[in-house]
């Protein structure tokens, strides 16, 4: 049985928890979060206002999960990691380069376990294109399309009315948001990315795209109805379900505690009038050592579905929608699709839902299960299963990704946010 300590139990802390008691492999015996109603979360558990309490302490568990605010995981990671507990550390590692090399090298120096949360390395899916890819299937892979489609609730969700919306308080939106496919390319490839190109930008949530007439908040809004925004039609059809992402706007999930918060809170805000700063589209254009290339398509204007992706090779081609994969041989002229997602009682899907009701926040089942809110399809339970594994075994060899691989892909968003601002080709740093 792994002890664990939960630094930060917000929607991802909890949730990497909860996955792990449910293994029965593990179980919390501390929390430290600033907010009593979740330290609650976790009966018998000790708790603690603020981790350094905790991290003042003799070591009170096998390992800790982190996942504060992106900005506060330097500290608390080289601290406890010093303090001798393996260490399973929510994405990005931190935000800036100095920061997350600090954390690397304490978890090196510590020999601790540690494992940084890319999970898309871990899903069914990433696990039948990678053996599809190691074992020749379409050849020498020369170049990759790959598509982030964020969902344009999900963009004024999190990146326009909430906490990742501004560079200052936590980062910019390539590594907020998607070091998860940078380091998702690398893994595929085998490869490491040696330099980088990037274009991209805060194009249409400004003051200047604000319609007439509208309001401040989307309650006293005259044109709310016609605003593909509007936070009334984003958050109310889910009041009473206390998941993500409505748990992060209230604890009272009633409609009367969304419509408090909506009246009240930030996220109840016109998208034309926050204090946002991060880009809402961003393309990268990768070239990895031996001459592949790849290019990353990050935006905000678009259903909520599945990354898609492109992979063309020297005998064949791969397309992937995050469920199926179609492989064309170029020798046989054939193409093979493969069903990647569970069936059964393990599928998420409520089934028989239209495309239209699918990309709703409340009814997006068939979709849903590649993000936060459905367990990023699998990938959060069998990165935490590994964690779990890593630390009661000492085998590292479940864990998908070094502390150094994990750097690497943290170095090419900072290689392509500066390509970006400066309008260059930039080395990725090693």
């Amino acid at each position: 049985m792994v002890t664990l300590a939960v630094v930060g139990a917000g929607s991802r802390g909890t949730s990497y928890a909860r996955h792990a008691v449910a293994t029965g492999k593990a179980r919390v015996v501390a929390v430290a979060d600033p907010l009593d109603g979740r330290r609650g979360g976790f009966p018998g558990a000790e708790q603690y206002a603020d981790w350094r309490e905790l991290a003042a302490l003799p070591r009170r568990a096998d390992a800790v999960i982190i996942a504060t605010q992106d900005r506060d995981h330097i500290e608390p990671a080289v601290r406890f990691a010093e303090l001798g507990y393996d260490i399973l550390l929510e994405k990005p590692m931190a935000v800036s380069e100095d920061d997350c090399r600090a954390v690397v090298t304490a978890a090196e120096r510590t020999d601790a376990i540690f494992a940084v949360c890319h999970v898309m390395r871990y899903t069914p899916y990433t696990r039948a294109l990678k053996a599809l890819l190691d074992s020749g299937r379409i050849g020498e892979i020369v170049s990759i399309q790959h598509l982030e489609p964020v969902g344009w609730w999900h963009q004024a969700h999190s990146y326009v009315r909430g906490n990742w919306r501004r560079t200052d308080e936590s980062t910019f939106m390539l590594l907020a948001k998607s070091c998860h496919d940078l380091d998702w390319l690398v893994h595929l490839t085998g490869r490491r990315v040696t330099r980088v190109s990037s274009f991209g930008g805060l194009h249409h949530f400004r003051p200047e795209h604000r319609p007439a007439g509208a309001a401040d908040r989307c309650l006293d809004c005259a044109v709310e109805a016609d605003c593909p925004f509007s936070a009334k039609r984003i958050y109310l059809p889910l009041a009473g379900r206390a998941e993500w992402p409505l748990s992060v706007l209230t604890d009272d999930v009633s409609e009367a505690g969304v419509l408090e918060a909506l009246r009240t809170g930030p996220y109840g805000r016109c998208v034309y009038a926050c204090d946002n700063d991060v880009v809402d589209h961003q393309v990268v254009n990768m070239e990895f050592e031996g001459g592949a290339t790849a290019s990353f398509t990050m935006t905000g204007f678009t259903p909520a579905l599945h990354r898609q992706t492109r992979i063309f090779g020297t005998r064949g081609s791969i397309e992937g929608d995050g469920d199926r994969l179609t492989v064309f041989d170029f020798v046989t002229g054939r193409s093979e699709t493969i069903e990647t997602r569970p069936t059964g009682p393990e599928r998420r899907s409520s089934g028989g839902e239209s495309e239209e009701r699918a990309n709703k926040p409340r009814s997006g089942r068939d979709h849903e299960h590649a993000t936060a809110r459905g367990g990023h399809g699998g990938g959060d339970e069998a990165l935490v299963e590994a964690f779990l594994t890593a630390v009661a075994t000492r085998d590292r060899g479940p864990i998908l990704s070094s502390p150094a691989e994990s750097l690497h892909s943290h170095l090419i968003a900072w290689a392509a946010e500066r390509s970006r601002q400066h309008g260059e080709t930039v080395a990725v740093l090693r």
